[in-house]
């Protein structure tokens, strides 16, 4: 019995899916990888849509739903995270929203 040839894809990371490399972004991959967002994952999210979009030209669709979920996305991680309380003889760590804006 012959066998199939094996489709060689390109390397991309574990969140991609190899068949967006081959056309232009949308709206719908954009909503795709916003999911259901949380403080826990909102920076990894964020890196991702932005790449996604990091091609796509200003007033594009895609990159202008992009740019405001990664302004929500950052505003999630950085006010809603919660960093522990002091156990152990440890001090618990500070808010990211406390810190100065750079």
């Amino acid at each position: 019995m012959p066998h199939e040839p094996v489709r060689r894809l390109p390397r991309v990371s574990e969140y991609e899916q190899p068949g967006r490399l081959d056309r232009e972004p949308t709206v719908e991959d954009v909503h795709q990888l916003m999911g259901a967002s949380t403080p826990h994952f909102a920076l990894q999210i964020r890196n991702r849509i932005r790449t996604l979009i990091s091609g796509l030209p200003d007033g594009h669709p895609a990159r202008g739903l992009g740019e405001r979920e990664i302004e929500r996305l950052e505003r999630l991680a950085e006010g809603s995270e919660r960093r522990g309380t002091p156990g152990q003889g440890e001090p618990a760590m500070p808010s990211l929203a406390d810190r100065p804006a750079v």
